[in-house]
């Protein structure tokens, strides 16, 4: 699939059906369904189900629940159709083998031997404190071609970084530098089964689906630079980047899928109101001084990115008691 050509705003919510939503990714949602449609643009939904060992059965039909009941839509995505389809990555292997035809013809790409934890691992969407061990090069002498010569030895398809840092003007925390060459080196984007790994994935779909502005958690910050020298390699204009400070506990560990007291449909079976939660959510984005009962739509044009704190969102127990308790008396927005 050729990614269009003319490049509106077209944001992205990008759910991995891997166990139910939570507060922190109901706050990073709501700013990226904010952040396109204050601009008059559209939003694409696509489920991230690529970790077929990792997906909850379920799960994704349970992601699109828990945003509908939040009060967001989307222009395309699994449930409604759309141009750009299949909206589920599972159902697009192909089309990454396509693309990773095209780096390995510009010798971008050579098939390593090393590590098969490390190729399993890249299956998966990276964290801040997840991006594994620095790549020393090992196997980088080699060309796509000698792929053939290794028979059925496994090995996975890595990707040459070159030896310079890759600059963006991040929409949230402005011009950003990483020199991804020292932050873990070669990175894999394919396995000789055929399996892609994740930072393939995610370019090809963002570019074909006409994505031009992702915005997500700033634990994918060392993604980023990855992602641009993907689409550089690939011919692909990078979309606008902006990376939200992800929502933590107290004691200062990010929020987790296996904590039931913060998922989406665990408030959503307490009879919270959806209204309740945005509105505590915006005042969290320091959008407003109180928390107002509000639907997204009312924050269209009122959610500025400039806005949000830089430090992380702080989810304490007795927040979540208080969101309970105030459900019947907030006012309107």
């Amino acid at each position: 699939m050729t990614p269009p050509t003319s490049l509106p705003i077209v944001g992205r919510l990008a759910p991995s059906p891997t166990g139910g939503l939570h507060l922190g990714h109901a706050r990073t949602f709501l700013i990226a369904w904010l952040a396109a449609r204050t601009a008059g643009g559209r939003v694409v939904l696509r489920m991230e189900d690529l970790d077929a060992s990792r997906v909850r059965p379920g799960a994704a039909a349970g992601a699109i629940a828990d945003l509908r009941w939040l009060g967001l839509d989307w222009d395309e995505g699994p449930d409604v159709g759309g141009p750009a389809g299949p909206y589920e990555q599972a159902g697009r292997i192909s089309a990454y083998e396509a693309a990773l035809d095209r780096l390995k013809q510009s010798d971008a790409v050579y098939p390593c031997t090393c590590s098969r934890a490390d190729i399993e691992r890249a299956l998966a969407a990276p964290h801040a404190d997840d991006e594994g061990p620095f790549y020393p090069g090992t196997c980088s002498a080699r060309t796509a071609a000698d792929a053939k010569a290794l028979g059925d030895r496994p090995f996975a398809w890595r990707f040459r970084v070159p030896p310079a840092p890759v600059a963006w003007d991040d929409l949230i925390r402005g011009r950003v530098q990483r020199d991804p060459s020292r932050l873990g080196g070669d990175f894999v984007v394919g396995r000789s089964i055929g399996a892609p790994a994740y930072q393939m994935a995610v370019v090809h779909d963002d570019a074909t689906m006409g994505v031009t502005q992702v915005i997500r958690g700033d634990d994918l910050v060392p993604s980023t630079p990855r992602q641009i020298l993907l689409y550089r390699a690939l011919g692909w204009k990078p979309p606008a980047f902006g990376h939200v400070p992800l929502a933590v506990g107290p004691d200062g560990r990010r929020l987790a899928k296996r904590d039931d007291s913060i998922k989406l449909a665990t408030l959503r079976a307490e009879g919270i109101d959806p209204r309740l939660l945005v509105g505590w959510l915006a005042q969290a984005c320091g959008w407003t001084d109180v928390a107002i009962r509000s639907s997204p739509r009312d924050w269209i044009g009122r959610s500025a990115l400039g806005a949000l704190p830089r430090a992380p969102w702080i989810v304490s127990p007795e927040s979540l008691m208080a969101l309970g308790s105030r459900s019947s008396g907030l006012g309107q927005a």
